[in-house]
């Protein structure tokens, strides 16, 4: 890594075809080793011959794992194993070992982060938002329990800067703290690093040398970012799972996100496994190369699409929107749980519709039940066909409308909730 350099390592600039080719080398031998070093893996992924996955086609045809399924597997076997059989190491008492630190996300759900250096892979982020060796970051992400400090503070130093654990909360101290400091740089949610300046706004002290943020864990809307270039500080944000690490980073663009190098990424449509056309939003789905925690078709319940062209900043990698909200879209319908897997169904039933919504509407205790479907034309009988079919599958009665190809919004929403509450 030159310091100097405009990219963290030459992965960033690599032909497309050669990453591709890369990828699709390591996948046949991540999911041997997923098969070969943990329970969990060789029961879902049994009968799969990991020799035949050669291209992204035949990635699809694999199961996505979702974090429920995590947890769900977790709880189950828990006395013996609390990563669910899902990681490779653990410590003596799992007769495995490896595990440099255990953490807990909310749910209950547990993740272990091995001993190789940046272990979350931040580091290409923290190189992104302008980070170099030498720099003194403030890390305000949590320290205890989750590891967004830890995945942060790692990747700091592999990029050779100097970290001050601030964690979260105790806004005065961290404050003081980073006035007599002067970090070059934030690491934390923007939402804190804005309490932080707004407190020092109203102490009539100025933070000047903070010049650079990488922020995460939350949205970054422009009119923050606006606020932060006005006191001098360049955000940048990443998006991370506790699961996964780092997926994809900001550039000096300002142009979507830029996948990680080590990452797998699809889209899908929410509900299912199948992969949308670019520029479709759809469920972001990743399986990582990490051989400590090797997770396969990960489901991270979060909306994206993939962007058109190259990042003009001269990344290679394929990029992102960004967050674009949540793909779990299950919603309660006259006591009945409606969820997108049962829209996807009905797709599945009628290969004629192209993409379908399902809106709820009225008020409360009147809900009404309508699904929108593309479909080329309008065979005679085939709406009355489509509603029996949604009724046959949640129990409840639909009204169908179809519509003309193109006519749905391209925002992902399988399920729209728009009853009245008032």
């Amino acid at each position: 890594m030159n310091d100097s350099a405009e990219f963290y390592d030459a992965l960033e600039t690599r032909d497309p075809q050669q990453r591709e080719e890369a990828l699709l080398q390591a996948l046949p031998k991540q999911v041997a080793h997923a098969q070969r070093s943990t329970t969990a893996w060789a029961r879902r992924l049994a009968g799969i011959d990991p020799r035949e996955l050669t291209s992204r086609a035949a990635l699809a045809r694999l199961p996505v794992t979702r974090k429920h399924d995590l947890a769900e597997e977790q709880k189950a076997h828990r006395a013996s194993d609390p990563f669910g059989g899902f990681a490779a190491i653990g410590w003596r008492a799992m007769r495995a070992s490896g595990a440099l630190r255990v953490f807990q996300s909310p749910g209950g759900l547990y993740e272990p982060e091995g001993g190789v250096p940046d272990y979350w892979r931040i580091a290409r982020a923290v190189y992104a938002a302008r980070f170099r060796r030498g720099d003194l970051a403030h890390n305000s992400f949590s320290y205890h329990l989750t590891p967004a400090g830890s995945m942060m503070e790692t990747g700091a130093h592999a990029v050779g800067c100097t970290v001050f654990p601030g964690g979260v909360g105790n806004t005065e101290l961290q404050l003081q703290a980073m006035l007599d400091l002067r970090p070059d740089g934030y690491l934390g949610t923007p939402s804190f690093l804005k309490i932080l300046l707004d407190k020092a706004d109203a102490m009539g002290r100025a933070l000047p040398h903070l010049r650079k943020a990488l922020v995460s864990g939350e949205a970054f809307p422009p009119s923050l970012r606006q606020a932060f270039a006005a006191r001098g500080i360049d955000g940048y944000q990443c998006y991370a799972t506790a699961d996964v690490g780092l997926i994809a980073y900001e550039t000096a663009a300002r142009e979507g996100l830029v996948l990680d190098e080590q990452v797998i990424v699809e889209i899908v449509r929410p509900g299912t496994g199948d992969p949308v056309p670019d520029g479709e939003v759809g469920e972001v789905v990743v399986t990582t190369l990490n051989p400590d925690y090797p997770l396969v078709r990960f489901g991270t319940g979060d909306l994206s699409a993939v962007l058109p062209g190259r990042c003009p900043t001269g990344r290679t990698n394929t990029r992102i929107r960004g967050w674009m909200g949540r793909a779990d879209q299950t919603t309660k319908v006259r006591g009945m749980f409606v969820h997108p897997s049962q829209v996807a169904d009905v797709l599945a039933r009628h290969p004629e519709l192209r993409r379908a919504r399902l809106v709820v509407s009225g008020a409360v205790a009147q809900d009404r039940m309508t699904l929108h479907a593309e479909v080329e034309g309008a065979p005679e009988g085939l709406a009355l066909r489509v509603a029996e079919t949604v009724r046959e599958i949640t129990k409840l009665r639909c009204e169908v409308q179809l519509v003309s190809p193109g006519t749905l919004p391209n925002d992902g929403k399988v399920i729209e909730d728009a009853r009245r509450y008032d």
